[in-house]
């Protein structure tokens, strides 16, 4: 079931409800460095595996680079698309996805954030050139030009975010490297957050598919 929350045709949620009672609601945000080439449909094997196993999940769209998104329309997007959304309550995200799926949960809160290869530090992201410095694009400046929006837009510069986190991430990711995960897990425990951080021997795109290593070491985890 297709539901809008804007009148832009990239403000919908397509909602993956289970045969029977659910178990929680998951917001799934989808990756691709926060562009419009890349769309919720990423998303939609997990969300399928997630309603057999008696999740409602919903398979956020939002508006991207390139189609209205950037700053702070993305942000809004995001936040606005869960509004409604009932408890339990999950966010779950791949890539700039992970990054949007504990960025809502500090904004909304959760009962656990999951970020599967995320690009969890936007500062470590610029700075190491990821996709052509995306998140130049996304918060229309660098660090040194737009500091509050870095701040306010990046998990790792947010911590504590206050709700259970999860961190999968592939060692052989060529595109997000792992480690921006293994220092966000340290640097956010150190703040107090309950984190804990699963590596997998795959890279940055196995994990979406329901038989990957990384999407069991998830649903061992959700509630």
């Amino acid at each position: 079931m297709r539901r809008s929350y804007g009148e832009h045709p990239d403000q919908h949620v397509d909602v993956y409800a289970p045969a029977g009672a659910r178990r929680a609601v998951v917001a799934v945000l989808h990756g691709g460095f926060w562009r419009a080439p890349y769309a919720a449909d990423l998303m939609d094997a997990l969300c399928g595996d997630l309603a057999a196993r008696e999740y409602e999940a919903w398979n956020v769209e939002y508006r991207r680079l390139g189609a209205g998104g950037g700053w702070p329309t993305t942000f809004e997007d995001v936040r606005a698309a869960v509004a409604e959304a009932g408890e339990p309550f999950v966010t779950l995200g791949h890539s700039a996805g992970g990054h949007l799926a504990l960025w809502l949960a500090a904004e909304r809160g959760a009962t656990l954030a999951v970020s599967v290869a995320g690009v969890v530090d936007l500062v470590e992201a610029w700075r190491l050139g990821l996709s052509r410095r995306a998140p130049e694009e996304l918060l229309d400046g660098t660090p040194d030009e737009v500091p509050g929006r870095y701040a306010e837009a990046s998990p790792a510069a947010r911590v504590p975010l206050g709700v259970p986190q999860l961190l999968v991430h592939g060692r052989r990711d060529d595109t997000v490297p792992a480690e921006m995960s293994r220092v966000y897990a340290e640097q956010a425990r150190r703040s107090g957050d309950a984190v804990e951080l699963v590596e997998t021997d795959e890279g940055h795109f196995e994990c979406l598919d329901p038989a990957s290593e990384s999407w069991a070491a998830i649903l061992e985890r959700l509630p």
